[in-house]
């Protein structure tokens, strides 16, 4: 396997800037995830490694190689797609075996190769079958199958479980990282789902506009988001945002909004002291609200009204108005579903002081 090494990735079409200065390391035997809205790059960035689509500028490095010029075959790597990409008229091993044939690798290598597969996948009773008598998730596993075989410095994934529904999905996902695990191979995944994301990678890429927004390690996305949109993308359901007036009172910073007031923690206080009487964003997660008891302290506690209650068997979400009806601001709340409430029912929400977090609103970055 190998690093994959990016510097300075820019592709244009016509108009369109689609990858704009990407830099990234990819380490050997990493499984990185590239992730981000419809129309971010992450693709475009991933079909440049693969030489599927030309570079505009910049460089890729593969191993010890400069690759920009060389054709998909000669970059030692395998992609597995979206649509799975089966020829529908070949047999399960006839497919796994085909890119063995045509690179001439002795036949009793190739059947090696695709048995010790099949095997690892759980699909060594399908070899016989074609592509159309075969399930989504089977069809799926015959796919990276044909690029396990390869040996490739690199697995290259291009959102390969977006067909599968729900239950599958989640399935592939447990196989697929375990599959990492055991063949330590060297892997950089393309989706749009950030639960996806959150899961396989050993590392996340967050996409937008064709800018990287953050790299990092999938809890630290979570907890140390760089800017607003890395906020709000990772985590289901998404952050709560508010545009907040930051004042001073008492010898302690407090954040204004006309449905709550809150005491801004005094590590965060010295952040914000340069926005005094000024506005900032204020995001806090679902899951750090929490109906209140008399035990928590007033400062971070506000009123609200349920909206909406979303049993959903383990948790219960908690669609809540908050502030006056002319200025409704709309909150998520993630609660154990042992919480009795009903639909109009006024309840006070404690924050989690340690879980709140703060944006400039003009930049957006994280402060």
């Amino acid at each position: 396997m190998a690093q994959v090494l990016m510097k300075d990735l820019n592709k244009k079409y016509d108009e369109v800037h689609a990858v704009k200065d990407l830099n990234l390391h990819v380490r050997d035997k990493e499984f990185v995830v590239l992730v981000g809205p419809s129309g971010c790059g992450k693709s475009t960035t991933l079909r440049m490694i693969a030489g599927l689509e030309e570079i505009t500028s910049g460089e890729i490095v593969i191993g010890d190689r400069v690759v920009n010029d060389l054709p998909p075959k000669d970059r030692d790597i395998a992609m597995v797609f979206q649509n799975y990409a089966l020829y529908p008229h070949m047999t399960v091993y006839d497919n796994m075996a085909f890119g063995l044939r045509m690179r001439k690798y002795p036949k009793a290598e190739i059947d090696r190769r695709v048995r010790e597969a099949a095997e690892i996948l759980g699909i060594q009773d399908l070899l016989h079958r074609k592509p159309r008598q075969l399930s989504g998730g089977q069809r799926q596993r015959v796919a990276v199958g044909r690029a396990i075989v390869r040996h490739p410095q690199v697995f290259l994934f291009d959102e390969p479980l977006s067909n599968l529904d729900a239950k599958l999905r989640v399935q592939m996902r447990v196989e697929l990282k375990r599959l990492h695990e055991r063949l330590e191979t060297t892997a950089i995944y393309v989706t749009h789902d950030q639960v996806e994301a959150m899961t396989l990678g050993d590392r996340v890429v967050v996409m937008r506009d064709g800018w990287v927004q953050q790299v990092g390690e999938p809890l630290e996305l979570y907890a140390r988001p760089a800017n607003r949109f890395v906020a709000g993308f990772i985590g289901s359901p998404a952050m709560n945002f508010a545009d907040v007036t930051v004042l001073e009172q008492g010898g302690a910073l407090w954040i204004e909004h006309p449905g709550f007031r809150l005491r801004v923690p005094p590590d965060r206080a010295a952040r914000l002291q340069p926005y005094r009487g000024q506005r900032v964003t204020f995001g806090i997660r679902p899951e750090d609200l929490r109906v209140a008891t008399g035990a928590d302290p007033q400062e971070y506690t506000f009123e609200a009204v349920v909206e909406v209650v979303e049993p959903l068997g383990p948790e219960m979400l908690l669609d809540v108005r908050v502030g006056p009806a002319t200025l409704p601001l709309t909150m998520v709340v993630r609660v154990d579903p042992s919480v009795r409430v009903r639909v109009h029912e006024a309840v006070r929400l404690a924050v989690d002081p340690e879980r709140m977090h703060f944006f400039d609103l003009r930049t957006e970055a994280a402060l």
